[in-house]
């Protein structure tokens, strides 16, 4: 497990570098750079055009420009503080070279009149006189080759200069070992790439703008080789989830076609696609770990109770789990007619139960007389025991991370996990946060679900909002109002929910219910219970509602201030109506002159009810770390890869990833050990670890 001797190098101390002490190692921590091999990954974003011209003639001010000259005379200040000029000729005219606060007897010695040298800045017109004010280079014509005809241009922070990291990096970049290729040579060949160590040395040296693109052949190498070593991290975890062995779970199908038989409706084809998956994974003697994903209403609770009916079937127990009481209530509600159509009990099991009734629950699940329980974490407790788990399926991923799935799997001898997602992600997101998971999509709608009528109203028709709601109500409907923020501040002018409450409540009366996030968590549940038994018309909330929950009588949709969501939220927010027969409407209110973001936004979601195009549009105007929002995406940083541009690249770096663990589960050939190298630089020596255990 120990690092390969040949990168010891590139895990010294920073101060083993030329230029580098201990305020400006300091200072590279601000970059992420601790290391050696870190400086190898910190590339130029962009460069300076340093070739040789002949005379200042040959560009066009303001510009860089690099010339031989001749020193003229020097003219120091007239007043203090002023500017100090130095008269220079190149071959062809007269020009000045301009300093401030600069002692005399220094520029003497850099700049000795009647000498030759080369200088190098940016040069402007000043009262019709070119000048160059603090130029970057002055060189004897021998030093000339010091100055690269393109120069890189590095990211900096406090206590850093450009030339403190151009001789760090040029000094990691001599400590290069040799290695071992780690990627595919056939891949390789397809694609051109250069070798791991000549693609560092061009992507620091680069010959021109071209250079700096991610398209740069030494780029796209670079940039494989980080999001390869992500996707092997994460095929290692996954072998080592599978390597635990399965249970065989074959079903006979019998209960699963009850179920299908009394449906009012036929399946569509991505459920029976998905449905097979889940069924041929379960077979396996390997661990499932399968994500469901999911748009808002394309019916993945069928799929998920038909998967739990397989586990039934087999002999088992199924689980089904919700991050909050009121969502596993809800699902417990969703489920309950399809079991009682399969002829199978279903429990449901959270903090609340307590006492006799929570001793007796306990007692028929170890017995094995629970064949489907549906609940919150509490089934995690130590004293939740079943006779034979077989599968669990788990709401909402982002809320629940590879340790607690690992945690899951220790609850039966080898239990199989179904994911479920109600957030489209774009496939390049979906392979960088659950790359270790394989995916089934449901990407079409179930058949009678109604689209939702989407309009952009501006916030100055607020009376006519109300007037339309008013008369809705009257007929019985129900609606949803969502504010932004819940606290008044002197800073955002946002309308805060108790005050709309309040407004709303004088206008249409005592059927209007408030929820926010600065509630006791037992309020909020009552009124959210009162709108669910159509006690309250209208709810008036703030995005607590986004999560799951089901109110098919809701069928109005009021976003206030719209354009100050992200666009999977808008999208999550306006599939909490269209549940149930009514037609419904999405109101998207927005406070004018909308941003061009802003536009783009609203009329994305005005126009497409696709959650995958949503989350793809989203991706290009966000970024991936806005996105899951970054603090808790668990998106990985990449330093090289750009997930937005290069998502055919992190496709193809999990198929690589998983066919070297597939030809060579202990990394021990020759590849093996060379892609055990990329680990230990990309930082992802953990997953090493991870295989010496496994």
């Amino acid at each position: 497990m120990s690092r390969p001797e040949a990168l010891f190098p590139l895990f010294a101390e920073l101060e083993t570098l030329p230029g580098v002490g201990p305020k400006a190692a300091k200072a590279f921590e601000g970059l992420a750079v601790m290391r050696p091999k870190d400086l190898l990954y910190l590339l130029p974003y962009s460069g300076v055009d340093r070739a040789l011209r002949a005379s200042v003639r040959d560009v066009v001010p303001p510009a860089t420009l690099t010339v031989e000259v001749e020193i003229g005379q020097h003219v120091p200040p007239r007043r203090k503080g002023g500017p100090y000029r130095v008269h220079v000729r190149d071959r062809k005219v007269e020009f000045l070279l301009v300093y401030f606060h600069a002692r005399a007897e220094a520029l003497q010695r850099l700049l000795p009149t009647g000498q030759r040298r080369l200088v190098s800045g940016k040069v402007e017109f000043f009262d019709g006189i070119a000048q160059i004010v603090h130029p970057d280079h002055v060189l004897r014509l021998e030093e000339a080759a010091e100055i690269p005809a393109y120069e890189p241009v590095y990211p900096l922070t406090a206590g850093l200069t450009q030339r403190l990291v151009g001789k760090a990096v040029t000094g990691a970049l001599t400590r290069l070992p040799v290695l071992a290729e780690w990627i595919d040579a056939g891949l390789k060949a397809r694609e051109g790439w250069p070798d791991w160590a000549e693609a560092l040395r061009a992507a620091h040296a680069p010959a021109g703008p071209a250079a700096l693109a991610v398209t740069h052949p030494a780029r796209l190498r670079l940039a494989y080789d980080e999001l390869f070593a992500h996707q092997l991290t994460l095929s290692i975890a996954r072998s080592r989830l599978r390597r635990a062995k399965g249970v065989e779970t074959v079903g006979t199908g019998a209960l699963r076609d009850k179920v299908l038989e009394n449906l009012p409706y036929i399946p569509t084809a991505a459920q029976s696609r998905a449905s097979s998956e889940i069924e041929a994974d379960m077979a396996q003697p390997l661990r499932m770990n399968r994500l469901l994903q999911g748009d808002v209403g394309s019916g993945k609770t069928l799929v998920a109770f038909l998967a739990l009916l397989v586990a039934v079937e087999a002999g088992g127990q199924g689980v089904m789990m919700a991050p909050t009481e009121i969502l596993a209530r809800q699902h417990f509600e969703g489920l309950a007619p399809l079991a009682r159509a399969a002829g199978v009990r279903l429990e449901m099991l959270t903090g609340r139960d307590r006492g006799a009734d929570r001793a007796m629950k306990l007692e028929d699940l170890a017995m094995g007389r629970i064949p489907i329980l549906v609940g919150t974490h509490a089934v995690f407790q130590k004293d939740v025991e079943f006779k034979d788990l077989r599968l669990a399926v788990v709401d909402e991923q982002h809320r629940f991370g590879v340790a607690q799935r690992m945690e899951l799997g220790a609850k039966g001898a080898a239990v199989d996990v179904l994911v479920m997602t109600a957030t489209p992600i774009p496939r390049s997101l979906a392979l960088a946060t659950h790359g270790d998971m394989d995916v089934s999509v449901l990407d079409e709608k179930p058949a009678g679900r109604k689209p939702i009528r989407t309009a952009m109203v501006s916030a100055e028709r607020l009376d006519e909002v109300i007037e339309h709601l008013r008369k809705a109500v009257a007929e019985g409907r129900q609606a949803y109002w969502v504010c932004p923020l819940v606290e008044e501040s002197e800073v955002v002018d946002y309308a805060s929910a108790e005050e709309r409450f309040r407004a709303l409540r004088a206008a249409l009366g005592e059927r209007v219910g408030l929820v926010h996030g600065q509630m006791p968590p037992a309020e909020k549940d009552a009124a959210m219970a009162r709108f669910v038994a159509g006690e309250i018309s209208v709810l008036v909330a703030t995005t607590v509602i986004e999560v799951g929950v089901n109110v098919p009588n809701a069928s109005i949709m009021v976003i206030e201030q719209a354009e100050s969501f992200g666009l999977a939220q808008l999208h999550q927010l306006r599939g909490r109506v269209g549940r149930g027969e009514a037609a419904s409407t999405c109101l998207l209110m927005y406070q004018p002159p909308l941003t061009e973001t802003g536009m783009r936004r609203l009329t994305t979601i005005r126009d497409t009810e696709d959650g995958f195009r949503i989350a793809e549009e989203d991706l290009a105007m966000r970024g991936a770390g806005d996105l899951i929002g970054t603090a808790q995406s668990g998106l990985p940083r990449f330093r090289v890869a750009d997930l937005e541009r290069q998502a055919s690249l992190m496709a193809l770096a999990q198929s690589d990833a998983r066919k070297l663990m597939h030809d060579d589960p202990d990394l021990s050939g020759p590849r093996g050990q060379a892609a055990r190298a990329l680990l230990w630089l990309m930082d992802q020596d953990r997953a090493l670890r991870l295989m010496s255990v496994g």
